[in-house]
């Protein structure tokens, strides 16, 4: 599986509801399970981000179709990040030669 790194930030209907936001966290950890995909971490932040997520899917296209249907729900806005773990950053630099 792929691994991705989610950085959200709540909209002003998002922040507005923050009280429901553990249970549409819940419902976005099923929607992925159901996807094939899993959640690996998740963590509330302060900064440049409200949230930060780690999770693996199966393709880039699922996801992109995680991605979307969050941003479709009007609650946060993300930027995803397609991440390499070391033994894959290892052998990428390796194969430079």
């Amino acid at each position: 599986m792929t691994t991705y790194i989610m950085l959200a930030n709540w909209t002003q209907q998002g922040v507005s509801k923050a009280r429901d936001s553990a249970t549409r966290l819940d419902a976005a950890k099923k929607a992925l399970g159901d996807m094939g995909g899993e959640f690996k971490a998740f963590f509330m932040t302060m900064g440049r981000f409200d949230l930060v997520a780690v999770y693996e899917a199966p393709d880039d296209a699922v996801a992109a179709r995680f991605t979307l249907q969050l941003g479709m729900l009007g609650n946060i806005r993300t930027e995803t990040l397609k991440a390499f773990p070391e033994a894959a950053y290892r052998e990428i630099i390796r194969s430079l030669g």
